[in-house]
């Protein structure tokens, strides 16, 4: 079977390689220069360029014939393909994925739409390659994913409202005044897309924004919990031991998040991820 996904999952090259999954780039550019999101140093060289741009980058989804290559590999020898894209709410990426199949006429072809994005969608990749190593197939792994994603939940803290001010989201008068007060944006993936939770007033207000999500939705602890961060991996520790010894976590892992989502949430974010009941 060929596991298919997208650089929003944040899975660098070597880990795609040890997973055997393919990975589909969302290209990010400052310019006319292409950032490669290949490794873990990428994604902090990422963030060290956007610190110092005045302007957001710009990221373009998979060309259909990325994924119509890979889809013509796999109907020479007659292999499943299962494609977990990022949130439809967020990218038009499984639309790429959906043509390259209609054009390739291959019928043993699944795509998924993650409904999730960084962490979530990564756990979702990692647990498509353990059950399909463990033998199942691409229709029963995806059946499986289809009910395992309604119940994720990712949620994070912006450390600064410049990003949400570049992308035309808020005011620069607001923004300013924000980080003048140093209000920390809540954020969470819903409906396949991100909302604000709240806006808190320094770090430890938002971290205990988190907490409050992660009581509420009544974590599932037969999954790991997931903690993700942006450039500032001692920030990102500190939060996930926090976390850990409140809540007495005995599963529990911490990755990076590169440029895909990064370009709209800036350095220094925090994020916690997992599977509710």
């Amino acid at each position: 079977m060929k596991i298919i996904t997208d650089s929003a999952a944040d899975i660098t090259t070597q880990q795609a390689e040890n997973m055997k999954i393919e990975i589909v780039p969302i290209r990010i550019q400052f310019g006319t220069r292409e950032c490669p999101m290949d490794t873990e140093e990428d994604f902090d060289d990422f963030f060290r360029q956007l610190q110092q741009s005045r302007e957001l980058p710009k990221t373009s989804q998979p060309s259909p014939q990325e994924y119509l290559c890979l889809f013509s590999e796999a109907q020479q020898v007659d292999e499943e393909v299962l494609v977990i894209t990022l949130s439809s709410g967020l990218s038009g990426t499984i639309n790429a994925a959906q043509l390259a199949r209609s054009i390739s006429g291959y019928e043993k072809i699944w795509i998924l739409d993650s409904e999730q994005a960084i962490t979530t969608q990564r756990y979702l990749v990692e647990r498509a390659a353990a059950l399909r190593d463990e033998g199942q197939d691409a229709a029963q792994i995806a059946e499986y994913l289809s009910d395992l994603r309604r119940k994720m939940t990712v949620c994070g803290m912006l450390d600064t409202l410049t990003y949400l001010k570049m992308g035309g989201r808020i005011p620069a008068a607001l923004a300013f005044l924000g980080n003048t007060l140093h209000i920390k944006p809540v954020i969470e993936l819903r409906d396949k897309k991100l909302v604000m939770l709240g806006k808190a007033r320094g770090r430890k207000s938002a971290i205990q924004c988190l907490w409050k999500e992660f009581e509420e939705k009544k974590p599932d602890d037969s999954h790991p919990v997931y903690f993700g961060y942006t450039l500032d991996r001692e920030f990102g520790q500190e939060f996930m031991e926090m976390t850990r010894k409140r809540y007495g976590l005995k599963n529990c892992r911490l990755v990076p998040v590169g440029g895909v989502i990064g370009t709209h949430v800036g350095p220094s974010c925090i994020a916690i991820s997992f599977v509710h009941k």
